[in-house]
């Protein structure tokens, strides 16, 4: 056991996901069960860049959040204090301020840190780790990208999400004998995707880590429309790419990519290559709210027991994972900087071309 563990905050950095509540209420309720006194910090590192007031949370702030998606604590981003946007003289330069979080979290007399976010929070993480800050690590995105964890919390219910999408589309498809194209979140990993196509009987599926042809996804439009079936579902990943192309988006000043855009792409040339009226809907943000199913808040529970446990055992520059049936932990180096991408000669890309779903590329 760690000695002289007091204070424990907890933070969510990062997007949002369904069950960030649930995982704060698990490390709260058990690190009282710990005695420890638990603060809440407000909106990623910002809190601890003196932006937002760090709270002492107690059972009343915890009560009723396990089924609420979002965060109570708010989050970012856009807060990386190794690499922190400051305006000077009308322009924007950046400035390692890391210093700053480990000052702050001195005079807040922590203990330790739990941290909670995707490879982007929890990389800032580890480099505080190695600068003495006492940190834990729980793994959070919708993607399901993060390479040393099974599965995330927040991916089922995102799945839940696009796949009651494709249910929808589909009865108004088969009445307006339309094409549906639906976009949906994964950047670098067609997790989503992949899952809620085949769950909800897409046509074609297009992912990141497949390349596409769009004129392979035009013949499966068209062989469904000498079949008889005049409609068509087609779901593609924000970062899905044309093989031989690039990424779909706007850069942004500071040189990053946000995507967006390649649904409206593939509707626009699916339409010139058929005679298929096509619509596009663009699933956006929605895939990041909603009340967490009752699998998410199950894993989100199970992550932030285990982070508790994990304070109490002093076992910082971690961070809890799920190896299926367990929830283990592993080092934040090894945690970060490792996509997990869908594997092309995994049973879910077999699945999906065993239904005569269309990948884009053989």
């Amino acid at each position: 056991m760690a000695e002289c563990i007091r204070r424990v905050a907890i933070s969510t950095g990062g997007g949002d996901a369904p069950g960030l509540n649930a995982v704060i209420r698990a490390v709260a309720r058990t690190g009282f069960g710990y005695g420890w006194d638990i603060f809440g910090i407000p909106d990623g590192f910002d809190g601890l860049l003196g932006k937002g007031r760090v709270e002492r949370l107690d059972q009343r702030d915890i009560r009723g959040i396990l089924p609420q998606g979002g965060t109570i604590l708010g989050t970012t981003n856009r807060g990386n204090p190794f690499h922190y946007p400051v305006e000077e003289n009308g322009q924007v330069v950046y400035h390692d301020l890391s210093d700053r979080v480990l000052t702050r979290a001195a005079e807040l007399r922590l203990d330790a840190l739990v941290v909670i976010g995707g490879d982007g929070t929890l990389r800032i993480a580890r480099d505080l780790a190695r600068k003495g800050l006492r940190v834990v690590g729980v793994p959070k995105t919708i993607d399901n990208d993060l390479s040393a964890t099974d599965v995330t919390f927040g991916f089922e219910t995102a799945v839940n999400t696009a796949t009651d999408a494709i249910d929808k589309l589909h009865t108004t498809a088969e009445s307006h004998h339309r094409a549906m194209v639906l976009e949906v979140m994964g950047r670098d990993a067609g997790w989503i995707a992949l899952a809620s196509g085949i769950a909800g009987g897409a046509d074609v599926i297009l992912i990141p880590e497949i390349p596409f042809d769009i004129e392979r996804v035009c013949r499966k439009v068209e062989d469904r429309d000498r079949r008889g079936r005049k409609f068509s579902i087609i779901v593609v990943a924000e970062g899905a790419k044309p093989a031989g192309g690039q990424s779909v988006g706007t850069r942004l000043p500071d040189g990053s990519l946000r995507l967006g855009g390649i649904g409206q792409q593939v509707a626009d040339q699916v339409a010139a290559g058929t005679n298929n009226e096509v619509r596009l809907t663009v699933l956006g943000h929605l895939q990041r709210g909603g009340a967490p199913t009752p699998g998410d808040r199950l894993l989100a529970s199970r992550y932030g027991v285990a982070a508790a446990h994990l304070v109490a055992r002093g076992g910082f520059g971690r961070m809890v994972a799920l190896r299926t049936p367990n929830i283990i932990s592993v080092p934040l180096d090894e945690a970060v900087g490792h996509t997990r991408t869908v594997p092309l000669d995994s049973d879910l890309v077999l699945t999906a071309r065993s239904l005569g779903i269309e990948l884009g590329a053989e």
